[in-house]
């Protein structure tokens, strides 16, 4: 072979195994991440949840409009199937949903694009998944709570408010959750000498009138279990606790911000960057059937000290040292 051959089949060989930068360097393809909110139980505090979320995201390597793309529907109840179908059609890589009144639309538009809901209360019962081990179709994600904290809320309104003997649930009996949040309350009153009652009101009139027939009678407390309907009338039960110088334990934080007494319950911020792993995770390959739905590990009791005053409540000290955050 002569020498001039030689080096030109050299500089190929090399070439190949050398590739040019831009030979080598493909452009990352773009994955599309869907959005769907109720309208109607979002407020100021879905915005740290969410980025929370986004920040989750970008440790694990996905930044919004770099590698991936982030489409955000917002809708009322009344829209949301609409929103669901036209979401779905887009055909993203993964739908993250909060909550059964957007999972359930999902699922009804689609079984086949990944759905993640950083929280629900019973997704075994709503019929999302088969298992919380084995989901088994194209939803997975996060419990809310495990039922057993509903006793937890007793038990805390019993230790700052200690004259309440009677105690009404508010919750939401269209659903299997409602009826079971109160069934375990019912089950620790009787050792906390309380008798406990359930109402379920979707409209603000309705609600105003059973809070203002309960308080007639002394030594009242308020339980606000999880659900839509709490959400969405979050500010009047809060006046109407006030007004009717009520005790009340709620189920979210946001309760407690917006001036409620006390609350105990998962921390959603935590919820939600875990709920970024598990999308993570789909957009690598993983299946939600096989991702199992996990509960939460993180709890937050918060208290507002102001509103304790007004009630004329002290709030004993154990409580303020073991609570996680304290609202002055």
């Amino acid at each position: 072979m002569r020498r001039r051959e030689f080096i030109t089949l050299l500089g190929g060989a090399a070439a190949a195994a050398w590739p040019l930068p831009a030979q080598a360097q493909q452009p990352e393809r773009m994955r599309r991440i869907g959005v769907l909110l109720n309208a109607a139980s979002v407020d100021s505090n879905y915005q740290s949840w969410f980025e929370a979320f986004l920040q989750a995201l970008q440790e694990l390597g996905w930044i919004d409009g770099r590698n991936v793309q982030i489409d955000t529907r917002r809708a009322t109840t009344n829209e949301i199937r609409k929103q669901a179908a036209e979401l779905a059609a887009l055909a993203p890589d993964v739908i993250l949903a909060p909550g059964a009144s957007t999972v359930g639309p999902l699922l009804q538009a689609t079984r086949t694009v990944p759905v993640v809901f950083p929280f629900i209360v019973d997704p075994v019962a709503g019929g999302f998944v088969d298992s919380l081990a084995r989901p088994g179709g194209n939803a997975t994600g996060f419990m809310l709570f495990e039922y057993s904290i509903s006793g937890k809320w007793l038990e805390l309104l019993k230790q700052i408010a200690p004259g309440v003997t009677r105690v009404a649930v508010f919750g939401n009996t269209d659903t299997s959750t409602g009826p079971a949040q109160f069934g375990v309350i019912q089950a620790v009153a009787p050792a906390l000498r309380v008798e406990v009652s359930s109402f379920s009101k979707r409209d603000a009139g309705e609600i105003e009138r059973a809070v203002t027939a309960f308080a007639r009678s002394p030594n009242g407390g308020l339980i606000v279990t999880a659900g839509g309907p709490a959400l969405i009338h979050r500010d009047l039960i809060i006046t109407l606790a006030a007004r009717h110088k009520l005790p009340a334990v709620y189920f979210d934080r946001s309760f407690v911000a917006a001036g409620g007494l006390m609350s105990y319950g998962p921390d959603r911020i935590d919820l939600y960057r875990r709920a970024a792993g598990y999308v993570d995770r789909i957009l690598k390959g993983e299946k939600p059937a096989d991702m199992p739905v996990q509960a939460p590990t993180k709890y937050q009791l918060v208290i507002n000290l102001k509103t304790a005053n007004a009630l004329g409540l002290d709030v004993p000290v154990h409580l303020q040292q073991i609570a996680d955050e304290v609202i002055e």
